[in-house]
């Protein structure tokens, strides 16, 4: 993100940068100490977890074998949609609870970067929300509070990362060490 001779390349510094800067609304990232604590503490999670398994479950269904042309191993696929797997309950049990948004009755900073992560799989063609009603009722919410069309609109390149083109032999060579260094 540039703003003038600022730069910001983290996304959750944007956020928060933005959420200061442009003056909205409180529930977004609220006034309230605690409330502003459980934002931020989901927001320091998901970076070392739900993140990395988001991509990782992108990376080997789908990026690797289609736009890499590398095939990954049936062990390590199972491996990564298992910690997927252990990691959504871990969501639904610590973060979104029996409440309506991860911090209570009101969508927020957390929520958006939480439904941008799990899209992720979605797009690889994980089925992320099957047989997690809690989950699914959730991102239903989400997507009401942001707006259907916003929302299947920000994630618009995510939902066709299984059409992705192979990628150019120049372009794999430059980028496959540091997706490998990303992912495992």
């Amino acid at each position: 993100m540039k703003d003038g001779d600022f730069t910001l390349t983290e996304s959750v510094a944007i956020l928060l940068y933005l959420t200061h800067k442009c003056k909205v609304p409180d529930f977004w990232y609220p006034q309230d100490l605690q409330a502003r604590a459980c934002v931020d503490e989901y927001l320091a999670w998901q970076h070392t977890t739900l993140r990395r398994s988001c991509l990782r479950a992108l990376w080997h269904k789908v990026m690797f074998p289609v736009f890499l042309r590398e095939q990954v191993s049936p062990k390590l696929l199972a491996t990564t949609l298992a910690e997927l797997d252990e990691l959504l309950q871990l969501f639904e049990d610590k973060f979104l609870q029996n409440k309506a948004f991860l911090v209570g009755s009101h969508i927020s900073l957390a929520d958006l970067v939480a439904i941008t992560e799990l899209m992720h799989p979605v797009g690889a063609g994980c089925q992320v929300f099957e047989g997690r009603p809690k989950l699914a009722a959730w991102r239903q919410r989400v997507e009401a509070a942001v707006g259907e069309d916003l929302f299947w609109e920000a994630h618009e390149v995510i939902m066709k990362a299984k059409d992705f083109p192979p990628a150019d032999p120049t372009i794999k060579q430059k980028i496959m060490p540091g997706m490998l260094a990303m992912i495992r």
